[in-house]
């Protein structure tokens, strides 16, 4: 057997195939680490940090469309969805979350392989995953677990600041304009109203900062959109 020296978080319910999947992919020198549910496998993705996940959409849990908008917040690990739904809609669904591929089960092995393998050449050399936990002043955040602390205080963001608060932290330290906050959080039909964003980041403000009228970490960028320094 070949060396591993890839990492792949395999997240599949049912044994036989993820039996299946470990064998063929360890006889191809890929490291593989099962989960057998959602939870499970965002929590190995966590503490992994593998070069790709395989996703099933059918888990016991959770729809896997759920554990990819999940991981999207967060991680940027190229996600194929192996998936008996043969729906057209299901697939888009799937991508749109953010999966990087889709097969249909059944499928065959060549297929598959060459498709990580694609995938894994794209994958820069540098680490492209944004660290599961993000600190900034007295604010911790935890992605895995969706927990945002202050001074050791659990903070309660509602989806939509959630939200909010992940966009500005996935491209920290970088100017995000009004209307990609407006198109990522509340979606493309929203460009329009950029008063939603001064609102909520208002309250992100209010709940993050020490002082929220003279903010040290979210930076409003003049006629432009806003700025995370995490200082």
């Amino acid at each position: 057997m070949k060396e591993a020296t890839t990492h792949i978080v395999l997240i599949e319910d049912e044994v036989q195939i993820r039996r299946f999947l470990r064998m063929t992919l360890e006889s191809e020198g890929i490291r593989v680490i099962e989960a057998g549910n959602g939870k499970q496998g965002l929590a190995e993705i966590s503490a992994r940090q593998p070069d790709m996940v395989l996703l099933d959409l059918g888990l016991p849990d959770m729809d896997g469309v759920d554990v990819v908008r999940q991981l999207r917040t967060w991680s940027s690990v190229p996600i194929l969805i192996l998936s008996a739904r043969s729906d057209e809609l299901q697939k888009v669904s799937a991508l749109d979350a953010g999966a990087d591929d889709y097969l249909t089960k059944p499928f065959g092995v060549p297929e598959m392989m060459a498709r990580i393998r694609v995938h894994l050449r794209r994958r820069t050399s540098t680490a492209e995953t944004t660290s599961p936990i993000f600190n900034f002043g007295e604010v911790t955040v935890d992605f895995p677990q969706r927990r945002i602390m202050r001074s050791g205080q659990q903070v309660h963001l509602t989806p939509i600041e959630y939200k909010l608060l992940s966009v500005l932290i996935r491209n920290a330290g970088k100017v995000v304009t009004h209307s990609q906050l407006l198109r990522e959080v509340w979606g493309p039909g929203h460009i329009e109203h950029g008063h939603y964003v001064r609102v909520y980041m208002g309250h992100l403000r209010q709940k993050l900062e020490s002082d929220p009228a003279r903010p040290a970490h979210i930076f409003t960028e003049a006629g432009v959109g806003y700025r995370l320094i995490k200082g």
